[in-house]
């Protein structure tokens, strides 16, 4: 069986709703970055952290990848051209999306700290939607490749709650109902209870 590690809050998340939707059985330990159980397997402390028996796979987009890859599901078959779109997707919503949400949310990096936050505040929220206009037009419908729930989609349904309670504004009204869809799905709700106290 799976083990998954790391807490709902967090990109662990979507490796969880994946596995749901998937039906498949998992062990699921809630748990902080930078814990010493995260540092057991993964050195810098991030996680998600999935044990497979008894390899160690560290990432949430290298995790599902995994999975889907393995499993056949989820996904477009490698080395198909509808794959590389796939993969085009995800990275798109990698460095549109997550990484502008990482960034504008990072203590770390300080940025609350300046004189001018709220102006790169901003800038962040202007490019956020600029964005997601430009991924909204992408999505086949009901999902970004059409009528399969792929890898992307669980990266840009969860990047929309993580939007949401990061109080990043989104207008388009094609993205709140793809949202909502997602949402809607037993296997997000499933996912989203592990956060309150349910064991899988």
């Amino acid at each position: 069986m799976y083990k998954v590690i790391g807490s709902v809050k967090s990109r662990t998340f979507r490796v969880l709703w994946m596995l749901e939707e998937m039906g498949i059985p998992y062990e699921h330990m809630s748990t902080s970055p930078h814990s010493e159980e995260v540092k057991e397997y993964n050195p810098s402390g991030k996680v998600p952290v999935l044990l497979d028996g008894e390899s160690v796979i560290t990432d949430s987009n290298a995790i599902m990848t995994y999975l889907a890859d393995k499993h056949e599901m989820m996904t477009e078959k490698p080395g198909t051209i509808a794959r590389a779109h796939q993969d085009a997707l995800l990275h798109q919503i990698i460095d549109e999306v997550d990484a502008l949400l990482w960034a504008s949310s990072r203590s770390s990096l300080g940025l609350n700290t300046l004189g001018n936050f709220s102006l790169i505040r901003q800038a962040f929220e202007l490019e956020y939607e600029q964005n997601i206009e430009r991924l909204v037009k992408k999505i086949e419908g009901p999902f970004l490749m059409g009528k399969q729930l792929t890898i992307p989609d669980f990266v840009l349904g969860h990047c929309g709650g993580w939007a949401y309670v990061a109080k990043f504004p989104s207008h388009n009204a094609g993205f709140k109902i793809y949202l909502k869809n997602l949402r809607s799905r037993s296997s997000y709700q499933e996912a989203a209870a592990l956060g309150q106290n349910k064991t899988s």
